[in-house]
């Protein structure tokens, strides 16, 4: 519980923990960060009397930024209509990772991207599990089974009573436990590392010993960049389709990197990111690729070079 009147400080002090919980409901840096400022504002626009009053100021923006991300699902069926092309999350980097390999440190403000805790919570895999959820679903399932925050506090965030709240989240629940994946990160390095090497060599039929043969790859272009529109299905369309990109790109480097916690692959050319590639593996095969391409959603790894 927080005290009553919190200084300035401690009400800024929450805002690390604020966007790691809108990038779980909302799988996009900027809409997260969107989402805490209009928090805050609303926050700051309290009479100071009315500020006082909340004794836990933590709280009430935990509830205000889960209530504006509620809304912002609500409405994210429309936006995908317009969106051209598949829509995935945004990939995160590791800045550990991106330091120690001899990128700069921030300078200026911290970047939202820098405060999210990389953990399974937002793999790739995890985060397009959420999506596949309705938006009572993937709140209750975020704040109860990610952030342990109590089924009395999220019945009013979705105005729903608590047990109609935990039935939503094990509704949830079921999907993400049809979808967990038991592959170690040694083992899913190892893949991503095996992929590179046959990519990298266009070598098509180790391409295809790699992809599990009813795998899918799914690109996220936004109409900015070339990509595939629908998803290509099969190991060896897909094993083709990946060596007609390297071909059309000459030049084109490929990079092991941490993509939201897990084995990754970043493909640049002349140091400008322009792909960020996850996977799911399963029985030592790989079963999904999700490919992000779309300029808006790599900021944060642009910086990085």
């Amino acid at each position: 519980m927080g005290t009553v009147g919190a200084g300035t400080d401690e009400i800024a002090g929450e805002q690390r923990q604020l966007i790691n919980v809108a990038y779980r409901l909302l799988g996009s840096v900027t809409e997260a960060e969107d989402a805490v400022q209009d928090a805050y504002a609303r926050w700051y626009a309290l009479p100071r009397s009315r500020q006082e009053e909340i004794l836990s100021p933590g709280a009430w923006l935990t509830t205000v930024t889960s209530r504006i991300c509620l809304d912002l699902l609500g409405s994210a069926r429309a936006r995908r209509e317009r969106y051209v092309g598949a829509w995935l999350p945004e990939p995160l980097p590791d800045r550990t990772e991106w330091d120690h390999a001899g990128g700069a440190g921030p300078t200026g403000p911290v970047d939202p991207a820098d405060q999210i805790v990389l953990d399974e919570s937002v793999s790739m895999a995890f985060l397009v599990v959420l999506e596949s959820m309705t938006p009572a679903e993937r709140v209750a399932f975020v704040l109860h089974d990610v952030f342990r925050y109590p089924f009395a506090e999220i019945a009013e965030i979705l105005g729903r009573t608590p047990a109609a709240c935990k039935q939503l989240a094990a509704s949830a629940r079921r999907r993400v436990s049809v979808a967990r994946d038991p592959v170690t990160a040694t083992g899913r390095a190892d893949m991503v590392r095996h992929v590179k090497e046959a990519w990298e060599t266009k070598d098509i039929a180790t391409l295809v010993g790699l992809l599990d043969p009813a795998a899918v790859m799914t690109a996220d272009g936004g109409g900015m960049v070339g990509a595939v529109l629908r998803p290509v299905e099969g190991g060896a369309r897909i094993a083709h389709y990946m060596v007609a990109i390297a071909d059309k790109a000459p030049g084109l480097e490929l990079l092991e990197r941490s993509v939201n916690g897990v084995p990754g692959l970043v493909a640049q050319r002349a140091g400008v990111v322009m792909t960020v590639a996850s996977f799911d593996v399963s029985d030592g095969l790989v079963t999904r690729i999700w490919a992000v391409r779309n300029p808006e959603k790599l900021r944060p790894w642009a910086r990085e070079n």
